[in-house]
């Protein structure tokens, strides 16, 4: 990895360049799931089969939009989803990484925390493997992304996705949320580090383990995060605690997908505090949202 004198990134992907010394990018996200929280299912077929070919279309409809990354998802880490095995993922997302990088050079990250799907998708063609779990969860993974020269997103989170609960606001106001982000991503890189890996790209997992209030406190103080020189991706697409801000008194939180203008605004809101990589499901809006930002800087460069 490249890092400028103005904090900005070239990444080696594989053998492929992510470059982040102009502007953010945009990662959007396919999740080849049955219970994804908000996108779950939308490509099966009676049986549980995904339609592949209807996938790659919306992957290639989201780079025509503008992404430069495609984020393939096997395994739901919503709260409260149920685990699958390795075999269960790779059969979920290895025929699609293979069609999808016969029709595009896009850059694929495979978001997964264990060691054989990575080596598996890092063999169909993804260059960029995107852990949840910051090398926590299987301690194999950083030799996999060393033995392909993949970029690796280290993400913060305190437990596991069968374990956590949908944002609440119980945790103290007083948490110091960006402080125990900020030392477990610290640790993370070192790890990333210590086992030969350079391309790195930290994520504070929005949602994940997180109240509401933590996760609002946490958007407003990422840029603490910068001072560990690495990019910075922000995935706060649809996320629950959007929702329980945009909901009116007395009525449920709107659902996912009624959450774009929501989520629009906190991405705009992470890219002024120096995001470099926005996660998203609506791929156009955040292209427009890096577009906006970019622009600004600019005029005032």
């Amino acid at each position: 990895m490249n890092r400028t004198t103005d904090g900005h990134y070239l990444l080696n992907c594989s053998g492929r360049l992510l470059d982040l010394r102009s502007s953010a990018a945009v990662m959007g996200i396919v999740n080849l799931t049955p219970d994804s929280f908000s996108d779950g299912g939308m490509f099966q077929e009676p049986g549980g089969r995904a339609d592949l070919s209807r996938a790659v279309e919306y992957a290639l409809s989201m780079v025509r939009d503008g992404a430069l990354i495609i984020d393939i998802g096997g395994e739901s880490t919503r709260p409260g989803a149920s685990r699958v095995s390795a075999d269960e993922e790779i059969r979920r997302t290895i025929p699609f990484i293979s069609l999808l990088r016969k029709k595009s050079e896009v850059l694929i990250s495979i978001d997964t925390y264990k060691s054989e799907v990575a080596e598996a998708a890092l063999d169909a063609g993804a260059q960029i493997v995107n852990d949840i779990s910051g090398f926590t969860f299987d301690r194999n993974l950083p030799s996999i992304c060393r033995k392909y020269h993949a970029a690796a997103i280290l993400m913060h989170t305190p437990i596991t996705p069968d374990s956590m609960k949908w944002s609440t606001q119980t945790h103290s106001a007083g948490n110091d949320v960006t402080g125990t982000v900020t030392k477990f991503l610290q640790k993370a890189v070192a790890s990333a580090e210590h086992a030969g890996i350079d391309d790195i790209i930290i994520d504070p997992g929005f949602g994940f383990g997180k109240s509401v209030n933590e996760n609002f406190r946490l958007l407003g103080s990422i840029s603490q995060l910068l001072e560990l020189e690495r990019p910075l991706l922000a995935g706060v697409s649809r996320k629950s605690f959007l929702g329980h801000a945009i909901r009116k008194n007395g009525e449920p939180e709107p659902p996912p997908a009624a959450r774009y203008d929501a989520t629009a605004a906190a991405q705009t809101i992470a890219l002024m505090h120096g995001a470099a990589i926005i996660r998203t499901h609506d791929v156009r809006a955040a292209f427009h949202a890096v577009s906006i930002v970019s622009a600004m800087k600019r005029a005032i460069a």
